[in-house]
This record gives structure tokens, sequence and C-alpha cells, in this order.
């Protein structure tokens, strides 16, 4: 009899730990904390993540496309919302009428936004993001000084309500560079026009206080991601990805598992095969490196990952058997550990997620 897929494989999502972990980046940072949404809440799913924040009064979101700050006003209708990608090309008339805040990345785009102000005889709301040494997105140092120098003139019909950069290192509390852009930004910030600032996002909040400014934009550290890894996290664990085992078998020592027989049993051994697969987003790079948990006793992936199932040793685990529920990510293997098996980092092991296992949403332990 088949198993309905609910039961094969699952993904736990703990609210409260957002909430909980979004208060941890206030009492750290000591600043207003605003959401950090984009890419569906890091895989975790952007409604019900933004509901839970709106209701622990959570004002400011940020979102990386114009698509996701449309479909983020639907869930926070009074909410400030922030696209980081700034003004795309024919997005301008979008922007205002879904009430979304562009973050402006260049002097193009800062007329563009103007350009907008003046035709509907109104100021527009805008934030600046000046690159203090990304490199990516953000005015460099040369149309800084531009802005700067003409800075009535561009901005003129803009209200300036936020000025941002990104730290590139804030994983690493030693590099130097932190401190390197901390007083780019704060050059930056005096030759422009008074405003809210903010340059920690999760990493940055664990730098201390002089890296918080008014507001601080934690994405990672809101899902219970480490944003220094090789520290203490003091985040709560918030995903739990579980699958089921489907089938026990027991094989002699020679044996190969999977495809590529990548794995050879050294001993008479116990395989369990389990419901989940990297189209649900266990990586490939977890065979014969990872593990999955059950009773809080980790098992070793033996061999390959396959689209649909995972194959583990369970010799030394009595208590594994058919429908026995195995942790991937969870409170025994962490998301740092999940990412060090598939050397990767921590955001890509949760924006991997597949979509077709339950997602359940819970508000307590």
């Amino acid at each position: 009899m088949n198993r309905p897929a609910r039961d094969i494989a699952s993904l736990t999502i703990r609210l409260d730990a957002v909430v909980e972990n979004y208060r941890i980046c206030g009492r750290l940072a000591g600043a207003t904390v605003a959401g950090v949404v984009k890419a569906d809440a890091y895989g975790l799913g952007m409604d019900a993540v933004a509901r839970a924040l709106g209701e622990a009064a959570c004002d400011i979101f940020f979102v990386a496309r114009l698509e996701e700050g449309i479909a983020l006003r639907r869930s926070v209708s009074d909410a400030r919302i922030f696209v980081l990608d700034g003004v795309a090309p024919g997005g301008a008339d979008a922007l205002i009428s879904h009430r979304l805040t562009p973050v402006l990345n260049a002097l193009e785009e800062i007329a563009v936004w103007a350009a907008a102000a003046r035709a509907r005889r109104a100021p527009l709301d805008a934030a600046l993001h000046v690159d203090t040494g990304m490199n990516r997105l953000g005015l460099p140092t040369e149309e800084l000084s531009v802005l700067s120098a003409e800075v009535r003139k561009r901005l003129n019909g803009l209200n300036l309500v936020l000025v941002m950069s990104h730290l590139a290192c804030s994983d690493d509390p030693s590099a130097k560079m932190n401190a390197e852009q901390l007083g780019r930004f704060r050059s930056a910030l005096a030759m422009l026009p008074p405003a809210p600032a903010s340059l920690a996002a999760s990493g940055g909040v664990l730098l201390g206080r002089d890296y918080a400014f008014e507001l601080v934009r934690p994405g990672l550290a809101l899902y219970g991601g480490n944003p220094q890894p090789g520290f203490p996290n003091p985040f709560k664990a918030v995903a739990r990805l579980v699958g089921r085992v489907l089938q026990l078998r027991c094989v002699d020592k020679g044996e190969s598992v999977g495809y590529g027989a990548a794995f050879l049993a050294e001993r008479p051994t116990t395989l369990a095969t389990v419901g989940l697969g990297y189209a649900d987003g266990l990586m490939r790079a977890i065979g014969n490196r990872g593990a999955g948990a059950i009773d809080g006793m980790r098992a070793p992936v033996a061999g390959r990952v396959s689209m649909d199932l995972v194959t583990l040793d369970v010799t030394d685990i009595p208590s594994a058997a058919v429908g026995t529920e195995v942790e991937f990510i969870g409170g025994t293997i962490s998301l740092e550990e999940a990412a060090a098996a598939a050397r990767t980092a921590n955001y890509e092991i949760l924006t991997s997620l597949g979509t077709r296992f339950p997602r359940h949403y819970v508000s307590a332990p």
C-alpha cells in the first residue's frame, strides 16, 4: 500500500523561533530591526514568515525583486517594503502603485525615480545604497562624489528615508575589511543629507553596536543560521527537515550501494532508504559525506544521493525501522553541519529546499 506523500517527508518551520530571533537581533544591535524576506524568506515561505514578524511589530521589510515586493504587500498591508534591486526598467509605476520603496544603486536610478516624482507632482520616498567595498550593487565612490556635489538637484522630489551599505566580511569578526567599510560608510554619510542609516545584516548584528546605526537587516539570523561559523550561534533553530525510512535491507561485506556503486560495504551492513533526494534539496555533494539523524544518532549517507531517495548506513542504530523518522536539518543536524557536508553555505541549504513535501508552520516547539 502506497503511503501518502505527507508521510514520506516534511519540513517544519517554527514561526515562534523566527520571532525570537528577530527579538535577539534587536537586543544585540540596540537598533530597529527589519525583516529580510527575499527569496521566499530564504526558502521558508515569505507570506507566513512576514505575517508572524508583522504580528511581532516588525514594520520594515526588505526584498530583492519587484515581484517579491508586490507579493509581500498582500501579506503586510502597512509595512515599509524596500526593494534592493532599485528601479527596474519600466518598474516605477508598479513600485508606486504597491507603495514600495526602491533602494537606488546608481545615479541613473536616482534620475529615473526623481523623474517619476516630478511626473506625479509629489515626493517619493527613496533609499540610497552606497558601495563601501563589496563592489556589487551601490553607488561607487565617483558617483557618490557627483551626487554629493549636486545633491539638491539630483535628489529633488525625493524623500531620503535610508542610506545603506553592505559588509563583505561580516562572517569573520577578525577581518580588517569590516572596520574599513565602517569608516567608508561614515564618510559617505557625511556627504549626504541626514537620514537613518543601515550597514549591518546578520553577521553585522554580531559585530557590535558601532555597526548597527539606526537599522539592521538580518536575513539568515532570522531563520536560525549562524552568520559567523566557528563561533557559538545565538539564534534559535527554525527549520526541521525530515524524511521517513521506506525500506530496510542487509547487505554483505563488499556489496555496493546506489548509482555508480559509490559505496562499498566494509562489513555486513544494514541500509535504510529514505524518501528524500536532490529534488527536495538534499544536495548530491553529501553523498558518502553527510548524515541523517535517528533518535539523535547520526547515520552516515551511503553512496550517492539520487533524485528522490537517499540511503543511510543504520547498522549501529537498532531503532531504525520502516517508517522511522530521519532528520536532515534540525535539532541534531544543524544548518551549518548540513552545509559543511555539502561543501556549501548555510544560505544555500535553506534556499534549495524543495516544494513537493508538505510544510508545517508551528508557533511552539
